[in-house]
């Protein structure tokens, strides 16, 4: 069985996830981070895509001990798994991502297998899902692994992918109050043929207001026309 999908993303007002200076925009606000965290302990697994892990160099964590106790309390691992995806298998070993937490896996093609297993070593389970990123085999293979809930922190690459194949149950959208304006710097999503088209109105589950910032939860799945 499939796990159920949850994409997380914080993005300014007119669509951007980030902007093109150096360090990383911080859109949010520290109690959705900490929304975010509760989150994360919740999932079995997170993902983030390989231009995340390049742009970001993220550790990806639960970062409260009381979360992770409990965590463990109730059987589970501290952390849950750490995904990633590169169809290149053109990542560093030298990424946070693989040195702090629980168990890592990267998902790859068969040309980027070689490549990542000789980076990697034994930091990371390496699995390839044929000559391309398949996303269906990709969740396929992490139900089998026991995954039922996965949480996709981004980026773009991944949200419009698994949004455009219908593959997303619940999205949050967390919207900050900042125009970016900056031709070129990451959005949310790429243009791409959606289920439902442009007509195609998700259903919104909750509208919450968390200090400056405003939480959209959203199921995709679950569409009516316009």
């Amino acid at each position: 069985m499939r796990p159920y999908v949850l994409l997380s993303v914080a993005t300014s007002i007119d669509g951007y996830i980030d902007d093109l200076g150096e360090d990383r925009l911080l859109l949010s606000n520290e109690a959705d981070f900490d929304r975010v965290d509760s989150v994360r302990a919740e999932s079995d697994a997170i993902l983030i895509g390989a231009g995340t892990l390049r742009a970001d160099n993220p550790r990806l964590l639960v970062n409260s001990l009381r979360r992770r106790e409990q965590r463990v309390a109730d059987g589970l691992p501290e952390y849950p798994l750490k995904v990633t995806v590169t169809g290149s298998g053109k990542l560093s070993a030298d990424f946070k991502f693989w040195h702090h937490g629980g168990d890592k896996l990267a998902y790859t093609t068969d040309a980027g297998e070689p490549l990542l297993r000789d980076e990697l070593g034994d930091l990371a389970d390496v699995h390839s899902l044929g000559a391309e990123i398949n996303f269906p085999a990709m969740l396929d293979d992490l139900g089998r692994r026991g995954v039922r809930r996965l949480m996709v922190e981004g980026g773009g690459t991944i949200h419009t992918a698994l949004l455009s194949q219908g593959l997303a149950d619940e999205v949050h959208m967390v919207i900050a109050p900042l125009l970016v304006g900056q031709s070129g710097a990451p959005r949310f999503l790429s243009p791409a043929a959606f289920p439902g088209g442009p007509r195609g109105r998700m259903a919104l589950a909750e509208s919450r207001q968390i200090g400056d910032v405003t939480l959209l939860r959203l199921l995709p799945k679950q569409t009516t026309n316009a």
